[in-house]
């Protein structure tokens, strides 16, 4: 490969190993991982993305698309990074309730527009996550005990094929293809923009409450009897922390589709724990979803875990509070349930997801020894958990090292892997975390 062969392939920017901006240029939204790429594209639209196809499958490349970042396994080494952030525009037919973003658009410019005409898209915690990324891994959004995946409310993508035909994607038109696609990653085709039903949001009530660590028994107790009973359109979840020169502090994270009033009545339990440091919650715009856990929106090294969990008996209250965290920060604890786990004919590879609790651990990775020691204590929590962790885990919360197997079941991952066969024979694609792999 040479400068010239595939800068007079492409519109956009392209980078090689030696350019002065190409390490920034590769980096991932997480810092620890090394992300290798033979050359990285900034794709300047969707005719770009089909050209850089076609170079790879000529030249026999493979090529990883990324808006963002987000997600990124550093199983990168050889390949074209395709960068789609550029791919941008959100349309909102309101009527119809339809949004269509390209793949470029992050969730907090979709709630932007949908806010104020009281809808919302199936968005998650952070409003710097791109929507076709998140959405090809699932998408596990504060609003899916109520609505499902966010893969489920797909109309239909567009995408380019791995020999580099463009094509819109809908259930009837490729059943196969749309399937996979609605949660089974990015390994069947490259998407350039998606079009997906809008839910209903008149009203918004959430945010944080925030104790010190001493009360942390009583806030899990709480979050455990509040979930037991909590309607759909509740989402609620638990969180210890330690951060660096801190003292250890509980907290809890609420999201409810409705009143003020009503909210605050499902959250009574919360009102009898005394010591509250802060109390954010309230009535909420759709576009400022994000302010509930106030996630960072700059990239940083991290090393992540996520479990799904079949319960949250006594042996779960004494791994998940009586282990030390550090060096993890986070000790999060989300509960799920809902729409997520329905069968639904209709759906795609990522559901029926029937546990009811997902857990979370987070820590820095800033050196590798720090990584090493955060993995061990991510690892000790899993354990103490036995039982009740499935072993089943959300696509787009696979971390480093973990395989997609994980993510599906047994009869939908061998579709899948049939799927990726048919549709790409010779590998020209490759998702962060590959079917095949």
């Amino acid at each position: 490969m040479t400068h010239t062969d595939l800068r007079a392939t492409v519109r956009g920017l392209v980078l090689l190993p030696g350019d002065d901006a190409f390490e920034q240029a590769a980096k991932p939204w997480n810092l620890s991982v090394h992300q290798p790429a033979a050359a990285v594209v900034e794709a300047e639209d969707a005719a770009d993305v089909a050209a850089v196809v076609r170079y790879a499958a000529r030249n026999g490349l493979t090529v990883t698309a990324q808006p963002s970042g987000h997600g990124a396994s550093g199983d990168t080494d050889g390949v074209i990074l395709l960068r789609t952030g550029r791919l941008g525009g959100v349309t909102v037919r309101r009527e119809e309730r339809v949004a269509r973003v390209g793949a470029g658009v992050q969730w907090g410019e979709v709630l932007a527009e949908t806010g104020p005409l009281g809808l919302t898209g199936l968005a998650g915690s952070s409003p710097v996550v791109s929507v076709t990324g998140y959405t090809l891994g699932g998408g596990l959004s504060w609003f899916g005990r109520r609505y499902g995946f966010a893969a489920d409310s797909v109309r239909s993508f567009d995408v380019v094929s791995a020999d580099g035909e463009p094509a819109t994607v809908t259930a009837s038109s490729d059943p196969d293809l749309f399937w996979a696609l609605r949660g089974g990653g990015g390994d069947f085709a490259l998407v350039t923009a998606i079009e997906f039903g809008l839910h209903p949001a008149p009203a918004l009530y959430g945010g944080r409450m925030m104790w010190p660590g001493h009360r942390t028994h009583e806030v899990f107790e709480a979050f455990r009897e509040i979930t037991e009973a909590a309607p759909d359109e509740l989402s609620v979840w638990f969180n210890r922390f330690q951060f660096p020169q801190a003292p250890p502090m509980v907290a809890v994270d609420a999201a409810f589709l409705g009143e003020e009033g009503d909210g605050r009545a499902l959250l009574a339990r919360l009102d009898k724990i005394g010591d509250v440091l802060a109390d954010k919650r309230g009535t909420l715009p759709v576009a400022a979803l994000g302010a509930i856990t106030d996630e960072p929106t700059d990239p940083a090294p991290g090393r992540s875990r996520a479990e799904l969990l079949t319960g949250l008996d006594d042996t779960a209250a004494k791994a998940l509070l009586d282990t030390p965290l550090e060096p993890v920060l986070a000790v999060q604890v989300r509960h799920v349930g809902g729409a997520l786990a329905a069968a639904r004919p209709d759906a795609g590879p990522s559901g029926p997801m029937t546990e009811p609790y997902l857990l979370y651990l987070l820590g820095l990775a800033l050196n590798p020894d720090l990584s090493a020691a955060v993995g061990e204590r991510q690892e000790r929590f899993a354990a103490d958990l036995g039982a009740l962790v499935s072993g089943r885990k959300p696509y787009t919360m696979l971390g480093r090292g973990e395989r997609a197997a994980a993510a599906f079941a047994e009869p939908d991952l061998e579709r899948l892997r049939e799927i990726k066969r048919a549709r790409d024979p010779h590998g020209v694609l490759r998702a962060n975390f590959p079917v095949l792999g």
